[in-house]
């Protein structure tokens, strides 16, 4: 399944990119960007249209400030949300707990696509595969629905048979930004992947439209 992130802080501009997609091809992801500039008029707007949503806070506290905070998310029209792994164990716990009696889904973020190896050895002191295998046991042992880990480490995932996998890093080919560790559409579908998030190949193309086309096609 694709999700098509919404990373925009000017609604007018948000609700052009929804327009052109296609509920029956993909999901929504709201992130930060768009919920703190709009709240939950985006996810309102969004599922109104009958796009599915991803609310993609990334959420990192303290368990019962985690917990509090999804029980003020539940409400909304939403499918799935996502915490940090590194969060802890005890976290994990009290936001499934939070999500009890619903059908939201938790994923838990392992390591940011956005980090390099060296990036990752730099903040945890180990290589990403080693943290994320960490992460992955953590999810396991919290009990939540699934993880977001990159591309490169969704053959890790695939082990862990209580687990799905949504996966940002998408790229239709080589970008110079701030994605580092990315692989096509196509081939992380085939090494497993649930879910898979594309952003910019699709929301900043002059044809919206047929970019998403070409991926759903590409997958199928």
């Amino acid at each position: 399944m694709i999700i098509v992130a919404i990373d925009e802080n000017n609604f007018k501009k948000a609700t052009e990119i929804i327009d052109n997609l296609d509920p029956d091809k993909c999901m929504i992801k709201v992130g930060s960007v768009s919920f703190n500039s709009f709240g939950p008029e985006i996810i309102s707007y969004a599922a109104k249209k009958s796009f599915e949503i991803f609310l993609d806070l990334k959420l990192h506290d303290i368990p019962n400030t985690v917990k509090k905070s999804i029980q003020g998310l539940i409400h909304l029209p939403i499918k799935m949300l996502t915490i940090h792994t590194s969060g802890g164990l005890e976290m994990m716990k009290a936001s499934m707990e939070a999500v009890g009696g619903t059908n939201i889904k938790v994923f838990g973020v392992t390591a940011l696509t956005s980090l390099s190896d060296k990036d990752v050895n730099d903040i945890y002191k180990r290589k990403a595969s080693e943290h994320v295998n960490a992460m992955l046991n953590l999810a396991e042992l919290g009990g939540i629905d699934g993880v977001v880990c990159s591309p490169h480490e969704l053959e890790m995932v695939g082990k862990r048979k209580s687990l799905l996998s949504i996966t940002p890093g998408i790229r239709l080919k080589k970008f110079n930004d701030d994605q580092k560790r990315v692989m096509t559409p196509k081939d992380a579908i085939d090494l497993g992947a649930n879910y898979i998030v594309i952003g910019r190949p699709i929301t900043s193309s002059k044809n919206i439209k047929k970019s998403l086309d070409e991926i759903y096609r590409s997958i199928q």
